[in-house]
């Protein structure tokens, strides 16, 4: 698991970066800056930081589990202060789940 999202975060990096870099994300000054600045007070980083260092994957093996999991992601943007309730994030699934659509078709689980 350790290594599949190593791979995966190797690999949305770099197309991250090109995005951000090619000026098609319209915050793509405020990402560098903050990514940059992530990346200088992280000895271990010469660059750009956009993903934390650590992870700790856990087998989603029981409904519970993954639904307490999806809620702990749904409920991220409410702490961070960006909305107030979870379906109000654009770019989450919460809407899917709590108004029946959302801006990307998923499959509810």
């Amino acid at each position: 698991m350790s290594d599949i999202i190593r791979d995966f975060k190797k690999y949305s990096h770099k197309l991250m970066a090109s995005i951000i870099e090619s000026g098609e994300e319209s915050r793509n000054q405020w990402m560098a800056h903050q990514f940059a600045y992530n990346g200088r007070i992280n000895p271990n980083n010469k660059d750009w930081q956009i993903w934390s260092n650590d992870n700790h994957p856990e087998e989603c093996f029981s409904d519970k589990f993954t639904k307490s999991k999806l809620n702990y992601i749904h409920e991220n943007p409410v702490r961070a202060g960006i909305v107030a309730k979870p379906e109000d994030y654009l770019y989450s699934s919460a809407s899917n789940y709590f108004l029946g659509k959302g801006l990307l078709d998923i499959e509810l689980l």
